[in-house]
């Protein structure tokens, strides 16, 4: 199976784009963030079992995707916790990060870095034939184009994006600490990932990633913010 759950869910079948995000630890207050969990898994339970597959995964989706905005919203105050992304060097580390893995772990779409959390947008390089998103469904009009990927040493992991994001956050962790002097936890241990299932939600999420600087107030015009990065070519 490539799905398992610790305090989020995790489902990481290969073959797909992934959303995912990532915070400094502290960022959200434990008591926030399990009474907005304690919410979701409540409107989960009453999802009704042994009913329309399609439209109970739908349903899940729309809740989890629901309540994701109200941790986002919280995030983007930054009233709690460090604000560590907004010194530069520390933000270059991670951009630097990123982009070292582009085309060896995965294909990078876009990012952006925050000053308590980022966002991204990547393809893990699992396979070595042209692979597309809905590759069950060929005759798809909503599947996104084909692209020939190389082989990752990582292609028999169940859990790539977990594998992928925990190589980059111990990397970056500890750079980070050193500018800063100090020892102990940087990132959230979890990060949250989202398996995006087509065309339109993946420019959706892409357009999303790079307008949320503009959304929290940090600059007029997505273009404006530095640590955003989107990689046309794999849009087209």
């Amino acid at each position: 199976m490539s799905y398992y759950k610790r305090n989020l869910p995790h489902y990481q079948p290969k073959g797909y784009y992934y959303f995912i995000t990532t915070r400094l630890a502290g960022s959200l207050p434990r008591e926030v963030v399990v009474k907005i969990q304690t919410q979701m898994e409540e409107e989960i339970k009453v999802i009704p079992e042994n009913f329309n597959k399609k439209y109970t995964t739908e349903k899940f989706n729309n809740i989890r995707r629901s309540y994701f905005h109200k941790y986002e919203e919280i995030l983007d105050l930054a009233k709690y916790g460090n604000t560590w992304l907004n010194i530069e060097k520390i933000a270059k580390i991670v951009k630097d990060a990123l982009h070292f893995y582009d085309e060896k772990r995965y294909n990078l779409i876009c990012y952006t870095i925050m000053p308590n959390h980022i966002h991204l947008v990547l393809y893990p390089i699992v396979e070595r034939n042209s692979v597309s998103l809905n590759s069950r469904n060929e005759g798809s009009n909503d599947k996104i184009k084909t692209i020939n990927y190389r082989k990752s040493g990582s292609e028999d992991s169940l859990y790539i994006v977990t594998e992928i994001m925990q190589n980059i956050k111990k990397y970056t962790a500890r750079e980070a600490n050193k500018i800063l002097n100090r020892t102990g936890q940087f990132w959230q241990h979890e990060s949250y990932d989202h398996v995006i299932r087509n065309n339109e939600e993946l420019y959706n999420t892409v357009n999303y990633i790079l307008n949320n600087p503009m959304k929290a107030g940090l600059v007029r015009n997505p273009a404006d913010w530095k640590w955003n990065y989107v990689n046309n070519k794999l849009l087209v």
